[in-house]
């Protein structure tokens, strides 16, 4: 390979890197030109290294396979959860498809590698309307009530029921095969008379009506004081 045709192929993966780039700085996202730039060159040079050092006689496919492990790595650190939602998962797509980018012009398929820096920009930037529209659209009736519901329990009660209470609080749970206790722990919150039951858990589709039940055949047992619930999240099965 001569000198030339080397700057020119990574002369191109530096153009589509950071043309790609470019729309994720706009939008402020964590890897913006920089990132994708260098890791379109990253991986247009290690293919440029393999055919340099092997010629005609290596296998350019190895040195690829090797850049897909190492951008996973990569984009799993733009990944952060946030409570039950995920964020930065298309900016990591993102940093992999610019992986791709610069493998391709490393091995000399220009046309290849700009239509798929094409199709990377046309899906952030075309794509992204329709996922609004999208969005906006109303959720059909059973979609409100699938999915994993995360409820929380407390209760203010007497210590010398705090066990009765925890018994009947295990013994709802285990009678519905879509409850599954999280968590049960229990304080005093400062006044050793009173006990304050936590309960988390996590339900396989809506169970307000279940969670209700509980509350109310809760109160009406002596040394109750007060019984709350809420849903602390919900997530959508995918």
């Amino acid at each position: 390979m001569t000198l030339f045709e080397f700057v020119i192929r990574l002369s191109l993966a530096f153009f589509l890197g950071a043309a790609i780039g470019f729309e994720r700085q706009y939008r402020q996202k964590s890897a913006g030109l920089r990132t994708n730039t260098l890791v379109s060159m990253g991986a247009a040079a290690f293919i440029l290294l393999s055919v340099s050092l092997t010629g005609d006689q290596g296998d350019p496919s190895r040195v690829a396979g090797q850049i897909v492990t190492g951008i996973g790595f990569l984009g799993a650190g733009v990944i952060m959860k946030d409570g039950f939602n995920v964020q930065g998962l298309n900016t990591a797509a993102t940093i992999w498809c610019s992986a791709a980018v610069g493998s391709l012009s490393g091995v000399g398929l220009y046309p290849e590698a700009m239509i798929t820096a094409g199709a990377v920009m046309l899906a952030h930037l075309g794509l992204r309307p329709i996922g609004r529209r999208v969005n906006s659209l109303p959720d059909l009736p059973g979609d409100l009530n699938e999915g994993t519901f995360f409820y929380s329990f407390q209760i203010k009660c007497l210590d010398k029921v705090e066990n009765h209470l925890r018994i009947m609080m295990l013994e709802t749970i285990k009678s519905d095969g879509s409850l599954r206790l999280q968590s049960l722990k229990s304080f005093d919150n400062g006044n050793p008379d009173h006990a304050y039951v936590e309960a988390k858990i996590v339900s396989y589709g809506n169970n307000d009506g279940i969670m209700e039940t509980l509350a109310g055949k809760l109160l009406l047992e002596y040394g109750v004081m007060e019984v709350t619930w809420e849903i602390e999240g919900q997530q959508n099965d995918q």
